[in-house]
């Protein structure tokens, strides 16, 4: 792997743990409820066709955060959006990066441009970053919310280098754990791509990264050879 003027990240999963049914439990103990499995797969049988939605451009951020949560407003007589604050602040509190990932970025502050591009939102962002004593390392933040077009949309990313002075994108690497999303996002734009594959799962069809690891470890050994030496 060669040294890259610019390393963009996703964040959920790929940076930081992003467990949405502890997260739930939290945020509904505020409001009496004993949130089970059944419920949180119910939920997740509204939310998931949500986020597909928000993806592909058919809904907002601001429509996808409410209409989740539109069930649960009418059982506890609670607004949706008081009821998605609740939940940002509750995975807020429980965030913490995933294995690797702060010595990866210690590794590569002073060597190379970092930069966050994610689909998550704007409530969520910026506290995680500051909580976890990580937002002094990255000199860009672009989230899907403020930009109004989400990842895999070319038009996010061309927003992102915009901000960044328009490097030459064969300089610029990103990284995520989701194909449809980072990797799929990465390549309309013409960058170089990096897939977190943790599971080890099969390259989906017609989205083929430039490099695949299985873990932040492995990205690091991997860099190391250009930026360590």
């Amino acid at each position: 792997m060669k040294a890259y003027e610019w390393i963009l990240f996703d964040a959920d999963e790929t940076l930081f743990h992003f467990d949405a049914f502890s997260g739930l439990q939290l945020m509904f103990t505020q409001f009496g409820v004993d949130f089970s499995s059944q419920d949180y797969q119910e939920y997740q049988m509204i939310n998931k066709p949500l986020w597909s939605d928000y993806q592909n451009g058919a809904i907002s951020a601001q429509q996808l955060q409410h209409r989740r949560f539109d069930l649960w407003s009418n059982k506890l007589r609670i607004t949706s959006a008081e009821l998605n604050s609740a939940f940002m602040m509750a995975m807020a509190e429980i965030c913490a990066p995933i294995d690797g990932a702060v010595n990866l970025l210690n590794a590569l502050k002073d060597r190379a441009k970092l930069g966050i591009i994610t689909n998550g939102f704007i409530e969520l962002q910026q506290v995680r970053l500051e909580r976890t004593g990580l937002r002094e390392h990255f000199e860009l933040l672009v989230i899907s919310e403020e930009v109004g077009v989400a990842k895999p949309h070319r038009d996010i990313f061309e927003h992102a280098l915009t901000l960044m002075g328009s490097p030459r994108r064969e300089n610029v690497l990103m990284v995520g754990d989701n194909p449809d999303s980072d990797i799929l996002g990465g390549i309309n734009a013409g960058l170089d791509t990096c897939w977190i594959n943790r599971e080890n799962k099969p390259t989906p069809d017609g989205i083929i990264p430039k490099y695949q690891v299985g873990s932040l470890w492995n990205l690091e050994q991997l860099l190391s050879k250009s930026y360590f030496k």
